[in-house]
């Protein structure tokens, strides 16, 4: 609702003003637990833009089609099944799609602050401080390697939800 919408949007937009990196030792020593806090930081790194895109899909619909599921007599469920999902599905997907390359760089970004002796983080760091351009670069292509698979997967399942598109 605009009115939602009007009070929450604020506290989102000044949220992401504050760099996650340095929200990161925060959620660490908050949850107690590194793994779930870099499940957060990658969640956090992704919430906005996939926010953005929901919001822009469900504005996207025009009024009238709101004014003729009103005089069926649609319920809210209905409404949101019939004509909101349909509509705002292909607009999410794309969100979801940037979403999932950042994602990756979401839990990077948690494996620097809290560095293990394992993960792809680790690996970074270590390369750097040890100057293996090879490791450098072998992690870098991982990284990529991931992020193009979890686009590929958002793109197929984008195939199979909006088969009645032409994608």
């Amino acid at each position: 609702s605009p009115l939602a919408e009007r009070l929450i949007s604020p506290y989102l937009i000044a949220s992401q003003a504050i760099p996650v990196i340095a929200i990161a030792p925060l959620l660490t020593i908050w949850i107690n637990s590194t793994y779930w806090a870099r499940v957060l930081v990658a969640v956090l790194v992704v919430f906005f833009p996939i926010l953005i895109n929901i919001i822009a899909g469900l504005r996207s619909i025009p009024n009238e089609k709101y004014e003729l599921m009103a005089s069926f007599q649609a319920t809210p469920w209905q409404i949101f099944r019939k004509l909101e999902w349909p509509a705002a599905l292909p607009i999410v997907l794309a969100g979801l799609k940037v979403g999932a390359t950042l994602s990756v760089i979401g839990a990077l970004v948690g494996e620097f602050v809290q560095p293990k002796t394992e993960g792809l983080g680790y690996l970074l760091i270590t390369a750097r401080y040890q100057f293996k351009t090879d490791l450098l670069f072998v992690v870098l292509f991982t990284l990529v390697a991931i992020a193009l698979s979890m686009y590929g997967f958002v793109t197929l399942v984008e195939k199979r939800l909006l088969r009645w598109q032409n994608i």
